[in-house]
């Protein structure tokens, strides 16, 4: 059995997210100590190093639920764990794409700019005027959402 603070180490997971995984269900309540501290068994750690390798390769926590459902379940069939594992796939082969439209707009940004001064500064132009950009790059956060 293992403390928070020794599962912590063990798994490179800081405790507060612990506590958080605990709290919406991703791990299971741990079991006490009398002095009321808490206390975590092998198969707690190897689900936790499961979710910070998922977390690793960037799956979010909705995904991460789905695929400790499946391994609850060693005898179904994987085509949903491949599924799963595809829309991450997806996800990252877009982030990148968006990632290398961003490197060639800003290499287009600095390769434009004359390096005189900030009045002719191509830097400075671009960023105040995106309709000037080769690409259209814009994230929509959840804030900027209407």
């Amino acid at each position: 059995m293992l403390s928070i603070g020794k599962l912590s180490k063990a798994t490179g997971v800081k405790v507060p997210t612990i506590r958080y995984y605990e709290q919406i269900g991703l791990l299971p309540e741990p079991g006490r100590t009398s002095g009321n501290q808490r206390l975590y068994d092998r198969p707690t750690q190897e689900r936790l190093a499961f979710i910070r390798h998922a977390r690793d390769l960037g799956f979010p926590l909705e995904s991460i639920r789905e695929l400790l459902s499946l391994s609850d379940s060693p005898d179904q069939s994987c085509a949903a764990a491949d599924e799963i594992a595809g829309r991450q796939l997806a996800a990252v082969n877009a982030r990148i794409a968006r990632l290398s439209a961003l490197r060639d707009e800003l290499e287009r940004m600095l390769h434009q700019c004359a390096s005189g001064t900030i009045a002719g500064c191509r830097v400075i132009e671009v960023l105040g005027n995106h309709e000037l950009c080769a690409h259209d790059h814009r994230e929509v956060d959840a804030d900027d959402a209407p």
